[in-house]
């Protein structure tokens, strides 16, 4: 039985989604031109070609993210990743992809935010949890994960055929919601959770491994109510 064909375990799911994250955070930063293209290789990954960043800096506070992304994913802690895009000139938040993670254990949680000290601006935020999903847990493969994964991939890459210009200069935050009982680095502060007024929404698709269910999201500013 191949690698792809293997049954996943806790690490294994863990580590399928935070890969996930790392891999959807580069796309939306290439597809909606926060960093210039130049800086990005592709890579083969989900049986896709995929834009990764050689950017050292970037890819230094993305692997720090995600590392801590693991241990938090391993303790049942993860709610949600939404990845923030804002107008540099403006100030306002254009976009929010969201993603929101299940587990069986439903952990519960008091809405608090925090935000990282990090020069990269990253977010920590504790929010209210969902009721825990009481259901068998049912065995998946990594090519069938992989598979599910695909599809979002090419939704996000596809986002540029629904998705208004952002036309000023942007840049993003990265807000994590986990549970009360998450174990959070002191360097991380409080934030707000940058909603959008007036928004309209776009649902993704969504994957699940035999630990994890992760469904996605875009939020976006209409452009006919941005300052041009």
């Amino acid at each position: 039985m191949g690698t792809k064909d293997t049954v996943i375990t806790l690490k294994g799911s863990v580590e399928i989604v935070s890969e996930f994250f790392f891999t959807a955070i580069n796309s939306i930063l290439y597809q909606r031109g926060i960093y210039q293209p130049e800086t990005f290789k592709r890579e083969s990954k989900y049986g896709l070609t995929v834009l990764t960043t050689t950017d050292n800096g970037l890819l230094s506070y993305l692997s720090s993210v995600m590392s801590q992304m693991e241990s938090w994913l391993t303790n049942d802690d993860v709610q949600r990743l939404v990845v923030v895009v804002t107008g540099l000139d403006s100030g306002e938040t254009l976009e929010r992809w969201q993603f929101n993670v299940s587990v069986e254990e439903g952990n519960k949680s008091v809405e608090v935010s925090m935000q990282s000290g990090n020069d990269e601006n990253v977010s920590y935020n504790v929010m209210k949890s969902s009721s825990s999903m009481n259901k068998k847990r049912a065995s998946k493969t990594a090519r069938q994960v992989h598979d599910e994964i695909q599809a979002i991939i090419r939704q996000i890459t596809a986002s540029v055929t629904f998705l208004p210009l952002l036309n000023e200069p942007c840049s993003f935050d990265l807000l994590i919601y986990t549970s009360k009982a998450a174990v959070v680095p002191k360097k991380w502060e409080d934030s707000d959770p940058r909603y959008i007024m007036n928004s309209q929404e776009v649902k993704l698709r969504s994957f699940t491994t035999s630990f994890h269910q992760v469904d996605s999201m875009v939020t976006y500013k209409e452009a006919d109510e941005w300052e041009l």
